[in-house]
């Protein structure tokens, strides 16, 4: 058996995503076994069409691709990111479309198989809105059993949303899903909206990691074009990519300077409540820990991965 890690990425592709991706694919202790794909940014055929393209920039054709729910559980979808990402979730460059195919099994039970097949030693990283999950979890509620570590890219720790006042995209896009992994996980790392604001990259600087002479950063420079753009609009000299510091995280938990220990639950019910992740940080319901929240990251290694993932070959 390896001993890498076996790295399963659970993702809505994303220009934030492709940015997660390519670290995950750099990084040296970990083997990605698959990606599993959900509508959240995009609509599902954009988003499993761009995980299919970043593959192959990456040069991991090998890499299965799983192409899973394409709206939430329970509720019409909400309004996706187009406007962030482009209408086809790669700033619509035009990208010439991708050599390989979807795999037939869909999402939710690839998730179940390689949960089997990496027992106790599975990496679930969930870098967009849960609901491949949540059906996992609806068709075999073991599954958190055999998950060594599940990294969330979702909530906002004091309701500071950015899709609502209160909630962050990946749960306000489908809160059924995320209440149901959040609740039946008895615990997993939250990496949120909060801790991506904290750790921002200056533009400039980003901008000196995609003029590197790679076909990944030649890629990402033009698929993240647009969104760095609305980002320097809209919030100023820093750019900051949530999925990007989920996956820093994931890949090297050492880079961690400062986690929190709470219960986290999601609120379901209510036009201003809905989506919210809800941590009680008094621990005044008596609900057990479930969540570690992530306050503070080592910047210099967060950034160091960043680059080092867009000026491979």
């Amino acid at each position: 058996m390896s001993e890498k890690i076996p790295l399963l990425i659970d993702t809505d592709p994303g220009v934030d995503d492709a940015l997660a991706l390519l670290m995950a694919f750099h990084s040296d202790a970990h083997e990605v076994v698959g990606l599993t794909i959900a509508a959240g940014n995009v609509g599902l055929e954009h988003t499993v069409r761009n995980a299919l393209k970043l593959r192959e920039v990456a040069g991991r054709p090998d890499v299965p691709v799983f192409p899973g729910c394409s709206g939430p559980l329970v509720h019409v979808p909400r309004e996706d990111a187009a406007h962030v990402h482009g209408r086809d979730g790669f700033g619509d460059i035009g990208y010439p479309g991708p050599a390989g195919t979807a795999a037939d099994e869909h999402a939710a039970l690839a998730i179940l198989r390689l949960s089997h097949e990496h027992a106790g030693r599975l990496l679930l990283v969930a870098l967009g809105p849960l609901t491949n999950l949540a059906l996992a979890l609806r068709l075999d509620p073991t599954l958190p059993q055999r998950v060594a570590r599940l990294v969330v890219m979702g909530g906002a720790a004091t309701a500071h949303g950015n899709i609502t006042p209160v909630a962050e995209f990946n749960i306000g896009f489908d809160p059924e899903s995320a209440h149901v992994v959040l609740s039946e996980f008895p615990r997993y790392d939250l990496a949120d909206w909060e801790a991506t604001i904290a750790h921002g990259f200056h533009h400039r600087r980003a901008e000196a990691w995609l003029a590197a002479d790679s076909p990944r950063a030649r890629f990402y420079e033009a698929i993240s074009r647009q969104t760095r753009l609305w980002s320097e609009d809209r919030r100023g000299e820093l750019w900051h990519s949530a999925d990007a510091m989920a996956m820093a995280w994931a890949l090297e938990p050492e880079g961690a300077l400062e986690q929190a220990e709470r219960p986290v639950a999601v609120e379901t019910e209510g036009r201003l409540a809905r989506g919210l992740t809800a941590v009680d940080w008094n621990r005044q319901t008596g609900a057990p820990d479930n969540a570690r929240i992530l306050l503070r990251y080592d910047q210099a290694r967060f950034e160091s991965r960043v680059e080092a993932a867009l000026a491979a070959a």
